[in-house]
């Protein structure tokens, strides 16, 4: 194997080991998916919302993305939010649980490539 390949089979390694130890296993790859794009956005700071959420026909269909919306709150991984005074608009924002994974993933990439 090449190195870049070894690394990144290194790295997934890591991650599967984190993704078995999260408090709610029932989380599956589209959620997880999903919850890239809020971390994106965020980091952005453009906010995603529900409506363009249930809109990423790359990850699955609106009926799935709104299921996927539900197991990500339940679980703590994202919250609904606000702007302002609008009501009418929720936003989809990571959580601390969140950060704390993705805070995690980062570690082990960074062993990774070591």
């Amino acid at each position: 194997m090449k190195k870049p390949l070894d690394a990144y089979v290194r790295f997934l390694t890591l991650a599967q080991a984190i993704s078995g130890s999260l408090e709610d296993g029932n989380l599956d790859a589209t959620a997880f998916q999903l919850l890239d794009k809020v971390l994106i956005r965020d980091s952005q700071e453009d906010l995603l919302t529900v409506t363009e959420a249930m809109a990423i026909n790359e990850i699955a269909s609106p009926a799935t993305l709104h299921r996927k919306v539900d197991e990500l709150l339940n679980a703590g991984f994202i919250e609904l939010t606000f702007k302002g005074n609008n009501r009418r608009t929720k936003y989809l924002t990571p959580t601390k649980k969140a950060f704390d994974y993705y805070k995690k993933l980062g570690t082990f990439l960074m062993k990774a490539v070591a």
